[in-house]
């Protein structure tokens, strides 16, 4: 990882799309949505640099900030602007945006997406000013799988997620399929995780979308009833066993291009989760049981 830089991880091509933070904070995710993507690096026409990035869990915030009830519109989000609600919601917290080289060496690139607990990291070029992509923790390790499998294989692929000690067992976040969305809402904020399994009797697993359905309007229904919003091209939830090997792992999430697993057992009760982050920091960094039930993820 020190041996290749961020910039060998650019595409030739690829979809980016830039905000300026006077744009509406409702037009700026209805644009994400469009475009397939959860996060854009946010342009300052006034200061004439990139200042921070919009993601789907500034969403998920903004709605946990704002609702009141189905009888009450959101004005906040049809309104305010982008830079608005950096400057209501960011005015204790506000953390200068971090970024990269395309020069840094990838193992800095991961040392920065860990040590800053982000999921996204800006690769701008220090003499253009200009952002040339966004690395991401699944694009870093697909190219990290690339090249293993060209060297000889270290011996702690072989090892299981068991013997490794990787991914999280305990105190998973969970919510049922009657929770209300507002109350997972408030469990994506407080945990600032990106998934929840909806534990329930039926195993299967959608994908909620929000912006695109406009059910931001009615945060009162419940996580099933959200759950409705599906994307018909979603294949189904992917587990994994804990005695299964870091290298089975690897290969499947980079094959399923998915962020997570979930960890089960022989009679499919959960487990736990085993992340794209869990890996990198096990790779880069360091060489309950809940009754019988099944699940669906709750995913933005």
């Amino acid at each position: 990882m020190k041996a290749h830089r961020c910039y060998d991880l650019v595409p030739t091509s690829s979809k980016l799309v830039v905000f300026d933070t006077s744009l509406q904070v409702k037009k700026a995710f209805f644009a994400l949505v469009s475009n397939g993507v959860r996060a854009a690096p946010l342009w300052d026409s006034k200061k004439q640099c990139f200042v921070g990035m919009l993601t789907i869990t500034d969403f998920i915030n903004i709605l946990h900030r704002y609702y009141k009830s189905p009888l009450v519109q959101i004005y906040e989000l049809e309104e305010h602007k982008i830079e608005t609600w950096r400057e209501v919601y960011l005015q204790d917290s506000f953390k200068p945006l971090v970024s990269i080289s395309p020069n840094a060496s990838l193992y800095d690139a991961v040392s920065s997406l860990l040590k800053n607990k982000i999921h996204r990291l800006p690769v701008i070029d220090p003499l253009t000013g200009n952002t040339l992509y966004i690395l991401t923790h699944k694009r870093i390790l697909k190219f990290l799988k690339l090249f293993i499998s060209e060297m000889p294989k270290p011996a702690f692929l072989s090892q299981t997620l068991e013997e490794l000690k990787i991914g999280t067992f305990e105190n998973i976040a969970m919510v049922h399929s009657d929770t209300p969305l507002y109350t997972a809402l408030g469990i994506f904020v407080d945990h600032r995780v990106s998934a929840l399994p909806v534990v329930d009797d039926k195993g299967e697993h959608e994908k909620l979308n929000l912006a695109a359905e406009k059910t931001y309007n009615n945060l009162d229904i419940t996580v099933t009833k959200a759950l409705q919003h599906r994307s018909q091209y979603f294949e189904g939830v992917l587990t994994c066993q804990a005695h299964e090997t870091l290298e089975a792992i690897i290969n499947r999430l980079v094959e399923a291009e998915v962020h997570r697993l979930v960890i089960v057992d022989d009679h499919e009760v959960v487990k736990g989760i085993v992340s794209l982050s869990d890996i990198l920091q096990a790779l880069v960094l360091t060489n309950g049981d809940n009754g019988k039930t099944f699940l669906k993820i709750l995913v933005f």
